[in-house]
């Protein structure tokens, strides 16, 4: 439960301010673009920071780096809620950015190391409520608070849980052993400080300033690949690196990293295309949007629930096919969404796609740390989460920036429809639906193209989701299930075994 207070702390966080934002616009006087500084503060300070958990955890201890990375959390929240500038809130976000960074891969390693192997499926079911209900309630809970109390309740939410967990922490977490020969790698750190970094801003800003006609975007651009490129050349070539090769010698860890990635983007994607999908096209008030894709994490928690009960008696990998295949049939049925589908159409779809997303990752947590050595377990962490994090980013930036491009193809497409000689328009206009010869009713007439151009441009953004979950399917090819004599003398290896 300490451990959990933490997960959902943090993983509520990454979702619940977003919809806050055009109030703490209005209370600071920034614009669109100084305001987005909010939520850019915070990913690019936790991406950059999540690959320390490793090195801190094995230097100074993982309690004690758990609980001072809950303790500054909390502080940095309380600080942003009470922040009365742009300058102030955007500078507390990024502490709350460089806190919050550890909390989702030190509390995965803590029940690893916690559960015994075999209970490891149902360890990973209870984590993975936090990790993945948390994004989903996160826009639900900020849109209630924010209604009815004040955007700066969106942080002091954080108060409770904090307290709960630092508590829980101090009390039952056990400390673990210190390497204080462990030498810090300052170059390999810092290429890839600079490669996420620059690859976040990147991702952030990118449709704001055109992407490659941006100086700023070419620029980072650049300096994302020179450094990771330099960090992997680096990684391989120097006595201490930054991050152990070895990591990426277990084969289920490098096919957990490309499979959470692909988890990562369809996560995050659908709950940024749902709400202005529901409130620009529909017409929906933005508490009725958070009631509608709210049932989403409750068709979550049902799957993990049912994977905690099935662990260890039914191959992980068949449940992954099952949680992908449900994923590509709501992404498949929300193809054919209309503006006259009903909230209930909505939620279906929702919790079908939280059912399959849940299938899919308590079992691929597991698979990806089951032959993985118990020393890897920090570091490995932390890649993990930061690989989740990182395709949630291009995913969103890469379904906006679609659906952008589709919305204008569609509309030059569409335009070619309206003539004089179209006879559905010339009946719609002698049943007085549109005026022709005035200005008023060819504004009329684009605002419905326009409509109808961005409702196909959003149909076309979950077609391309049901690709991409499709096209995971082959990597189960790939999962290794370790069976018991494997299991056996994985854990006979393990430094506490010795």
């Amino acid at each position: 439960m300490s451990v959990m207070l933490a997960t959902v702390m943090q993983a509520l966080d990454t979702t619940i301010a977003n919809v806050a934002l055009p109030h703490m616009q209005g209370a600071m006087g920034a614009t669109q673009d100084q305001i987005s500084w909010v939520l850019t503060s915070y990913i690019v300070a936790a991406a950059i920071c999540m690959p320390l958990t490793g090195f801190l955890s094995a230097r100074f201890g993982r309690k004690r780096i758990f609980v001072w990375s809950v303790v500054g959390f909390t502080l940095s929240s309380m600080l942003c809620g009470a922040a009365q500038s742009l300058p102030q809130i955007v500078l507390f976000r990024l502490l709350q950015g460089v806190f919050g960074a550890s909390l989702v891969p030190l509390s995965q390693a803590v029940l690893l190391d916690t559960y015994p192997r075999e209970r490891h499926g149902s360890a990973m079911a209870l984590w993975g409520l936090g990790v993945m209900v948390g994004p989903i309630l996160g826009p639900s809970l900020g849109g209630w608070l924010t209604e009815y109390y004040s955007w700066r309740w969106v942080f002091y939410i954080n108060l409770p849980f904090g307290v709960l967990a630092c508590l829980g922490l101090i009390t039952f977490v056990g400390e673990t052993t210190l390497e204080r020969v462990r030498r810090f790698d300052w170059l390999g750190f810092a290429l890839l400080s600079l490669g996420i970094g620059a690859l976040q801003m990147m991702l952030d800003r990118g449709q704001t300033l055109d992407w490659l006609n941006s100086p700023e975007i070419i620029v980072e651009t650049l300096l994302t690949g020179l450094a990771l490129y330099l960090f992997v050349v680096h990684m391989l070539t120097s006595e201490h690196p930054f991050i152990e090769p070895g990591l990426f010698r277990d084969r289920n860890f490098s096919v957990g990293l490309v499979f959470i990635f692909i988890v990562g983007v369809i996560l995050l994607t659908t709950m940024a295309l749902l709400p202005p999908f529901l409130q620009n096209l529909m017409g929906y008030p933005v508490i009725d949007v958070g009631l509608i894709l709210a049932p989403r994490g409750f068709g979550t928690m049902i799957a993990m629930a049912t994977v905690g009960r099935l662990s260890g008696k039914v191959d992980p990998r068949a449940m992954i096919l099952l949680g992908l295949l449900l994923t590509s049939l709501s992404l498949w049925e929300m193809t054919g969404f209309t503006l006259d589908i009903s909230g209930w159409d909505v939620v279906r779809t929702g919790v079908t796609q939280g059912l399959g997303l849940g299938f899919i990752f308590v079992p691929l947590s597991t698979l990806t740390f089951s032959t993985l050595a118990p020393h890897y377990r920090n570091e490995g962490t932390a890649l993990f989460s930061l690989m989740r994090n990182i395709g949630s980013s291009i995913g969103i930036s890469v379904v906006v920036s679609y659906l952008s491009q589709r919305t204008q193809i569609n509309h030059a497409a569409f335009a070619d429809y309206i003539t004089p000689f179209n006879l559905a328009l010339k009946q719609a206009a002698q049943a007085g639906g549109y005026g022709l010869g005035t200005t008023q009713g060819l504004v009329g007439i684009n605002a419905e193209v326009t409509k109808q151009a961005a409702t196909l441009a959003y149909l076309q953004d979950f077609r391309l989701m049901m690709l991409v979950s499709l096209a995971a399917l082959p990597l189960l090819l790939l999962l290794h299930h370790p069976n018991r004599n494997e299991r056996l003398a994985t854990r006979a290896s393990s430094p506490s075994s010795a």
